[in-house]
């Protein structure tokens, strides 16, 4: 897990497996001391922690009365290196993989400073260990916690640290591309998957009547020879039956990657998950040697890490729900060639995978509006799914479900919006959703809804004026169902439309 802080510079949380000392991604040149509010400490070596990599803890076998762990922070998998530096890494010049993929290479905040909180040895990763791990993280005075793991920890410990003005990054998950599969579904975290991007190690295949075949591998020698060799046809037990048809074809970048973890939500349906994507294929980062290019929404995850604390510094004030909001409504639907962000199958990915969009991180800075949230606007969503005495353990303090009046998740103000419309009668369908502005002082924003044929969609005032920023404008966005029998998921959108900006929320829609 590591976590970084954001004010003259960002800090994150994510090396959750540890780091790997002395590594030329944690060099803090020209980087300044932590901030004055930093009251982490490094367990490591004296001359390994300096102005990059601020902090180091481990949780295993962590000792609540002597505050120590029986294990040193040191990374033995490469794990929490790798996820630490694509977040916050510095800037490190020749950074390659086997010769592959050679440049310069950073984090997307490298003058973030770092905290790494041990939570995970190899492949085991205890509840306990990781909710102690983001509490003392978010006690140590981190802006951003970022998890690349999933876990039944993390909605208890999330809830602490934007309860405490911190914000949480987290993995869908590599379970996909078979829906309802993501974790990390909360809707105070921020749920990310992950697509491709315009990295391509090439290497051809060329068969014996002539015809070649373009793939991607790592190992590229220089003496490899030319012979032929005889084909393999992969059996139903082997990873390799899962090259179908046309999986060697090349993608626009970005696409969604096949193991990403998809939605809907199996405890939430009401709210759309994942939120976002990000670059989570042929990821170049710091390893326990050298460099190591990996793939999966571990290495996701810390992209939108950096992004939301690089959003932390430029916006000081933004709540996390804000941040969230800036980076999901400003995020893109199409790819490189202006069609849509397609899936495993070629095919257009559905909201299920791509939520959002893919991030847009100089747009994510400035959204013209977000649709903001606090802690406690998500007690009434909780008493309406929970016990009040499961209600109590996620907040961290008392609640009182029976003098709350519980609301559907669907009817937070989420930058999102899922809505089920039901066959047998047109009954409407209404939510109200409220938006500040973060943009120019005096702006009008127009609203803009693309719904599929069988279903109508009204949206109450079509016109929102501001005068000054921080001023906040409510409007209902009214669903009916227009005959038909068609069922299933189907698809809209939301913009808000000025002359400056464009917020766009995805609107999923299930026909019962």
């Amino acid at each position: 897990m590591t976590g970084f802080s954001a004010r003259l510079t960002d800090k994150e949380v994510e090396a959750m497996s540890g780091v790997t000392p002395g590594h030329p991604s944690y060099d803090d040149h020209d980087m300044p001391p932590a901030p004055a509010k930093w009251k982490g400490r490094c367990d490591l070596n004296a001359t390994v922690c300096n102005n990059k990599l601020i902090g180091a803890m481990s949780f295993i076998d962590y000792n609540n009365v002597t505050r120590r762990s029986t294990h040193e922070p040191i990374d033995y998998d490469g794990h929490g290196t790798h996820t630490s530096t694509t977040a916050a890494g510095a800037f490190v010049k020749g950074a390659n993989a086997n010769g592959n993929a050679k440049g310069v290479a950073s984090g997307m905040a490298p003058r973030a400073h770092i905290a790494a909180y041990k939570v995970c040895y190899g492949d085991e990763c205890q509840g306990h260990d990781i909710l102690a791990g983001m509490d003392a993280a978010v006690d140590d005075g981190v802006d951003v916690l970022s998890l690349s793991l999933g876990g039944d920890s993390e909605p208890q410990g999330g809830f602490n640290a934007i309860n405490r003005g911190v914000f949480v990054s987290c993995s869908a998950g590599n379970s996909g591309p078979d829906h309802s599969t993501l974790s990390n579904d909360a809707p105070w975290l921020l749920t990310v998957g992950a697509s491709t991007m315009d990295r391509s190690l090439l290497a051809t295949v060329k068969l014996g009547d002539g015809q070649e075949f373009d793939g991607e591998t790592l190992y590229q020698p220089h003496d490899f020879g030319s012979k032929m060799l005889p084909l393999m046809y992969p059996n139903a037990n082997e990873q390799s039956s899962l090259c179908v048809s046309g999986s060697l074809d090349r993608f626009d970048s970005p696409a969604m990657a096949s193991f990403s973890s998809r939605g809907p939500s199996q405890i939430t349906p009401g709210i759309l998950k994942p939120d976002i994507t990000g670059p989570g294929v042929n990821i170049l980062a710091a390893w326990t040697s050298a460099f190591e290019v990996f793939s999966g929404t571990s290495m996701s995850c810390p992209h939108l890490s950096g992004v939301a604390a690089l959003i932390k510094k430029a916006h000081p004030d933004w709540s996390p729900a804000a941040i969230k909001s800036a980076i999901m409504t400003t995020a893109y639907a199409t790819d490189n060639s202006r069609g849509p962000i397609l899936d495993e199958r070629r095919l257009p990915a559905d909201l299920f995978a791509v939520g959002a969009g893919h991030v847009d991180p100089p747009k994510a800075m400035d959204p013209g509006l977000v649709y903001d949230l606090t802690p406690q606007d998500y007690i009434p969503y909780l008493c309406g799914l929970y016990a009040n005495n499961h209600v109590r353990a996620i907040v961290g303090g008392p609640v009182n479900c029976s003098s709350v009046k519980s609301i559907s998740e669907a009817e937070l103000n989420y930058p999102s919006i899922s809505v089920k419309l039901p066959a047998i009668h047109s009954t409407p369908v209404s939510y109200t959703r409220t938006v500040t502005n973060v943009g120019a002082p005096r702006s009008t924003y127009r609203a803009m809804v693309d719904v599929p044929e069988g279903v109508s969609a009204r949206v109450d005032p079509t016109t929102l004026s501001f005068e000054k920023v921080d001023e906040k404008k409510s409007f209902s966005i009214t669903f009916r169902r227009r005959g038909g029998r068609r069922q299933g998921a189907v698809e809209g959108q939301l913009r808000w439309v000025s002359t400056k900006h464009v917020v766009r929320s995805p609107i999923s829609i299930i026909l019962e």
